[in-house]
């Protein structure tokens, strides 16, 4: 059984005659170790489809199966344990805490889930080493840049052990070199260390790194692309794609 499901997903912001429909009967599942791509226009769905796969807000209609849990029955303790415990996010914007240094921002979720400090930071730690800051464990937010910013929020979106990591335009504030730095990290994600990703990006040569794209237009899925992991080309076929659907 697939990882994670979404079943008719359907958002509808809205009633009556101003209402939009964001999302319309979306069907996809990804599988352990899988890398999804999900592109499209800007106001296609994109962002709001990441948002209910991670249970960060309700749909109309349909549904998400997590690991063989549906969302929508878990009560709010339990959601947000399935959020801490087996869903990782990564944004745009870092949301690091500007006071606190690598280790303790990348250790957070398992502090306040109730660690040990000692044993927390340990192992944020170690998410660090694996992520490449081994030798930043205790610099703070600025004194890292944007790309090093961002593999602390991966690092902090994997010291929980999650199954499944949501990124939603992880590499839109980082320059070319490190959103490609960044995009090979998730693709080690998947490979290395078996986890379901799926990834929002506007960025074909970003998208280029998956194993699938999803292309969205008015909140549907239009059309899926699988790529070779080989083939050097995927950018281009990807932006190609991308044309024939805006």
């Amino acid at each position: 059984m697939s990882l994670i499901q979404a079943e008719n997903l359907t958002k509808i912001y809205g009633k009556g005659e101003t209402a939009v429909t964001a999302l319309d009967h979306v069907n996809l599942s990804v599988d352990t170790g899988e890398f999804v791509a999900v592109m499209g226009p800007s106001g296609c769905g994109k962002s709001t489809l990441l948002h209910l796969l991670g249970g960060l807000d309700h749909p109309t209609e349909g549904k998400v199966i997590i690991d063989g849990q549906s969302v929508a029955e878990l009560s709010d303790t339990k959601l947000t344990e399935l959020r801490r415990r087996k869903i990782g996010f990564v944004f745009q914007f870092y949301n690091l805490i500007p006071v606190l240094n690598a280790t303790e921002n990348a250790a957070l979720p398992i502090t306040l889930d109730g660690a040990n400090g000692a044993k927390a930071k340990a192992k944020g730690r170690d998410w660090l080493r694996k992520v490449g800051l081994g030798d930043r464990l205790n610099s703070r937010p600025d004194q890292l840049s944007g790309g090093q910013q961002q593999r602390v929020a991966v690092a902090r979106a994997l010291v929980a052990n999650p199954t499944l990591l949501l990124a939603d335009e992880p590499t839109g504030n980082l320059d070319s070199k490190a959103s490609d730095e960044i995009a090979a990290l998730l693709r080690q994600v998947a490979n290395e260390w078996g986890r379901a990703v799926v990834m929002v990006t506007h960025d074909p040569r970003i998208a280029a790194y998956a194993d699938r794209i999803l292309f969205l237009k008015d909140g549907a899925i239009v059309d899926e692309t699988r790529l070779d992991a080989q083939n050097i080309g995927n950018a281009g076929l990807v932006a190609d794609k991308m044309k024939t659907i805006s």
